[in-house]
């Protein structure tokens, strides 16, 4: 689900490093939002980047 449907943002995996330098995998999520949008000249509900709403990628459908 975290994957956005315009750019194909999606999760990336790393290493956190404490301050003693242990370290674990982790994850960053895009922030995707649900948004109804135009979709090939019909509304459709997507999962949309907070990016790609802000830059006008998306055209919201109201």
């Amino acid at each position: 689900m975290a994957k956005c449907e315009f750019c194909n943002k999606e999760v990336a995996f790393g290493i956190k490093v404490s301050h003693s330098h242990r370290r674990s995998n982790r994850t960053w999520k895009p922030n995707v939002k649900r948004v109804k949008a135009i979709v090939d000249g019909s509304p459709r509900r997507v999962y949309a980047c907070t990016r790609c709403l802000r830059s006008g990628k998306v055209t919201r459908a109201l």
